[in-house]
């Protein structure tokens, strides 16, 4: 049992959105006593349809329960949306005070089909993968960068069975996310994009290039990637902007938020990782910036990240803005031991910003200045960030 990072409100209800597998039903049995709460899973086919044909048979359930329930779980709320006006309803006019817990792979089709949100009487919180500081000494790098860190892969004991449910989990999103919900309805172009946006993972994107490649148009592609990051599987991450006259790249980057998972559609669960190699620090890096997106996002949820690179290809893996703080430029290397030259491009933009804070974060244990600047391992520093 992993204990999560992510703090629930303490009183109002609240939306929980995370991707398959993140954990969401393991958390809620964590955290919510089984006597006090009231959980309705709409993801067994009965329970769905009956509450698909009559939502308002809902209310009768809430006004029937038992004194001692203060609690109740609506689990995959999206599958009916309707419901959400019934807890809207009962949160407006009854007088019994419940708190609802309403969780969802995505909020994508509760938004496009326009669902009551509850105008605000329910925050929401999303679920990740496990970050650095729920896995303790049980983060493995070689481990995670080959098959992430979604919670059933730390159950499972060798690379076969890994490798199976990493490549159904892929098949699960295609058939349970995308066809069954009816996001897209060709799916044969989706299915590519899957595999070349995966081979793109942490890269610039080019969605014309992209579109060449599956048979669409750039729109198309767009559209793909804001599905995915709708159904949580992944970040865009902007370019850097500032007011000093620099011509900076304006295409995005797209990170999936599990390397595991990321693998399993470029279909190369099977290509071992071996460190010094270029593959092993694409991974690495494809590891870390969710890693640092998923913390701030459970610490500090007002921080914005960003990469840098300019005309002349000068770039910086992250930017990190964090309010009340400096700007944080961020380069990440796999090596386990640290040289000058990889801190070239942070002393360059160092001459723009010299109110910034610029360091390099590595596999190397020892922590040291080069050039006036900090090298340290990439754990120490993200636990630095986040927690300071």
């Amino acid at each position: 049992m992993f204990s999560r990072e992510l703090k629930f409100p303490k009183s109002k209800s609240f939306f929980l959105f995370g991707a398959r597998g993140t954990g969401k039903s393991t958390l809620l049995r964590e955290r919510f006593a089984l006597e006090r709460t009231y959980a309705i899973d709409l993801l067994l086919p009965a329970v769905e349809e009956r509450l698909a044909r009559h939502p308002d048979g809902l209310l009768s359930e809430l006004r029937s329960l038992p004194l001692g329930i203060d609690t109740v779980v609506l689990d995959e709320v999206q599958k009916v949306p309707k419901l959400l006006d019934v807890v809207h309803y009962y949160l407006e006019h009854e007088p019994r005070p419940l708190r609802f817990v309403l969780t969802g792979s995505s909020a994508r089709k509760l938004k496009k089909g326009s669902a009551n949100l509850l105008a605000g009487r329910a925050f929401v919180r999303d679920l990740y993968p496990l970050v650095i500081e729920e896995l303790g000494e049980q983060l493995l790098i070689d481990e995670a960068l080959a098959w992430g860190t979604l919670p059933y892969i730390f159950a499972l004991n060798d690379d076969e069975e890994k490798q199976d449910y990493l490549s159904s989990y892929v098949r699960t999103y295609v058939s349970e996310e995308i066809q069954r919900e009816q996001i897209v309805r060709n799916l044969d172009p989706f299915r590519r994009f899957l595999e070349v946006a995966a081979q793109y993972n942490g890269k610039i994107i080019n969605n014309s290039n992209i579109a060449a490649g599956i048979g669409v148009d750039p729109k198309t592609v767009a559209a793909y990637y804001s599905i995915l990051e709708d159904t949580l599987l992944g970040h865009m991450v902007l370019p850097f902007s500032h007011s000093f006259r620099k011509r900076l790249i304006k295409s995005p980057k797209f990170y999936f938020f599990d390397t595991g998972v990321c693998r399993a559609m470029s279909r190369t669960l099977s290509v071992p990782l071996r460190s010094g190699t270029s593959m092993y620090g694409e991974t690495f890096e494809q590891f870390v910036v969710p890693q640092i997106i998923h913390s701030l996002r459970y610490r500090h949820p007002d921080a914005k990240v960003a990469f840098y690179k300019d005309e002349n290809d000068i770039e910086v893996d992250l930017v990190v803005e964090i309010p009340g703080r400096p700007l944080h430029f961020i380069e990440l290397k796999s090596a386990t031991s640290v040289m000058e030259s990889y801190i070239k491009s942070l002393k360059i933009v160092r001459k723009d910003l010299p109110d910034a804070t610029f360091e390099l974060w590595s596999q190397d244990s020892i922590r040291r200045s080069i050039g006036g600047i900090v090298a340290t391992h990439w754990t120490d520093g993200l636990r630095s960030m986040i927690e300071s």
